[in-house]
């Protein structure tokens, strides 16, 4: 029985429950891609291998039901009109509502090397190595609007855009056509989410070999260090928000703060050599030990 793959709570952290049954347990080391996993309002995709599971934020054992797969399209993130799926070669598919059926997306796209699809009203945004494009109709016509590095994850929240970046977090108020970097410290962007109020952020410190984590109640504006509580690390891996708790996914376990981030408690310790990255459903929170250099 597959086992230690991932874990979920739905009392906002207090207990954890092993919901690997039902997946293969013959994965591959590490088989999970680092985006290969998606939460909804309907529960959580798992894509590894050449399949994708599904679990519903109630299922019982066996937790998992086998999906329609998008071929070799390993990245999975939610779009306006249906799952998205793409790979870092440049292929990219949609999954039609309520069919399995996967369709070809965003075919006219001129680059490779993927990170991100980023959908918000009529706009997409698509990140890759050579920054971040943008496109207002359909992915008809591209343009790439941040061109100083790669953009690997993007949010929305009342006007705003927040990205990860190569050169920090950025940010933008005018729909994706300028960008300011309001994080910098000679590292990338790890994380961005949304939180009630604002946004949360992980970055990479250079000059301490730290990873930082922050939050922002102002528009992503300026940003407020939270992780005093949390032993340093250059591995901490997503900070996350189910209800009135903030979790954080660290080398040493899974740490919550029910205080905006002033003090943390360790609430799951860590499986040897993994850290925990975090998805949420609803007031369901799940966790996927990964490989720890993630």
């Amino acid at each position: 029985m597959a086992a230690n793959l991932i874990f979920k709570s739905a009392d906002g952290g207090q207990t954890w429950q092993d919901i690997s049954e039902g997946l293969p347990v013959n994965l591959p080391e590490d088989g999970i891609p680092r985006d290969g996993f998606l939460a909804n309002d309907n529960g959580i995709y798992l894509r590894t291998g050449d399949a994708m599971y599904y679990s519903k934020p109630n299922s019982t054992a066996p937790f998992w039901e086998k999906e329609s797969s998008p071929g070799n399209l390993g990245n999975i993130l939610p779009g306006k009109t249906g799952m998205l799926a793409f790979n870092y070669g440049g292929g990219f598919s949609q999954k039609l509502n309520g069919t399995g059926l996967w369709l070809p997306a965003y075919t006219d796209f001129p680059g490779k090397s993927i990170r991100t699809i980023f959908e918000t009203g009529d706009i997409t945004f698509i990140g890759c190595d050579r920054g971040l494009f943008k496109s207002d109709d359909g992915g008809k016509n591209w343009k790439r609007v941040y061109d100083e590095g790669w953009v690997m994850k993007l949010v929305a929240s009342n006007g705003v855009l927040v990205a990860t970046s190569q050169r920090g977090i950025i940010r933008s108020t005018d729909g994706g056509e300028n960008w300011d970097n309001v994080i910098s410290e000679g590292g990338v962007g790890i994380a961005i989410e949304r939180i009630n109020g604002g946004f949360a952020a992980i970055t990479c410190n250079t000059e301490t070999e730290t990873r930082r984590v922050r939050t922002s109640y102002d528009g992503g504006k300026t940003w407020q260090a939270i992780d005093a509580g949390l032993p340093p690390s250059l591995y901490t891996a997503s900070i996350t928000e189910v209800g009135k708790y903030l979790f954080c996914g660290h080398p040493a376990g899974i740490y919550r703060s029910s205080d905006k981030g002033k003090t943390w408690q360790l609430l799951l310790p860590a499986i040897p050599d993994k850290v925990f990255n975090l998805s949420v459903s609803g007031n369901v929170i799940y966790a996927i030990p990964r490989g720890g250099g993630c």
